[in-house]
């Protein structure tokens, strides 16, 4: 029992973690709490919480599937350029729109916000490396078994650690933004300046490494199933290496 507590607490770590560096994910969070209402950003947080989750499921038992498709997570890839850039464009005219109320093109809808955080979150792809290393490196010290008990325990500690890292950006934004008085311009021009970069990021990453080279720790080699590196030792740099395949393109 204690063993799934401390894969609970894993999961739950890692994903909370992944979720802190600046990215398009929960600086949209923080802009729908600031612009429209807390309400509407945790239902936000929750829609990305369980593209997230399917992904991570995705990466623990379809990584010969992954492997063998790798042409639609490609074309998924530079869609997530082309939409960063759109969104970007969007929130420097928003900025440029003398109305305080003005919204850039993502929030200007009335898709619920749940939808909007499932839609964002599918057209990020890059979790799958994110959570396949970090899945190889579990199992490799024994804290994952690959059975259904330790996948689903595994599983709802990174929805509460996604939960929680976008709470913190709904909740903290909201109050930074009080404290510092912040115009809606400057906070449209802030999430432009991250969307755009993000952009850049994901353009150099898609270019740069293949996602068949990120799935592809040094200590093991794809297509092997998750499960069967459960000898193999894996060293992930936690600074280093692992950065590079964050949950979403950060800043």
């Amino acid at each position: 029992m204690s063993a799934l507590f401390l894969l609970f607490g894993a999961g739950l770590l890692i994903s909370f973690l992944g979720s802190l560096p600046l990215g398009t994910l929960n600086i949209t969070a923080m802009q729908i709490a600031i612009q429209e209402n807390t309400r509407r950003a945790m239902s936000y947080a929750v829609g990305v919480a369980i593209v997230e989750l399917m992904y991570v499921r995705l990466s623990l038992k379809g990584i010969d599937w992954i492997l063998a498709n790798q042409r639609i997570f490609y074309y998924m890839e530079w869609a997530t350029v082309v939409l960063f850039l759109i969104l970007g464009l969007s929130s420097l005219v928003a900025a440029r729109k003398k109305t305080g109320t003005a919204k850039p093109i993502q929030l200007n809808n009335r898709m619920h916000r749940f939808w909007l955080g499932v839609s964002m979150s599918a057209i990020n792809p890059v979790q799958i490396p994110f959570w396949f290393l970090w899945s190889s490196y579990l199992f490799s010290t024994k804290l994952l078994q690959s059975d259904s008990l330790h996948f689903n325990v595994y599983t709802i500690g990174i929805a509460v650690g996604t939960v929680s890292g976008l709470l913190l950006f709904i909740f903290g934004g909201r109050w930074l933004v009080n404290r510092i008085n912040a115009s809606q311009r400057i906070i449209n021009l802030l999430v432009a300046a991250i969307f755009l970069l993000s952009a850049i990021i994901q353009l150099f990453r898609v270019l740069n490494k293949p996602m068949q080279e990120r799935l592809q720790p040094t200590a093991f080699s794809a297509p092997a199933r998750l499960d069967s590196i459960a000898e193999t030792p894996v060293v992930l740099p936690p600074f280093s290496y692992i950065h590079a395949c964050s949950k979403t393109p950060v800043l």
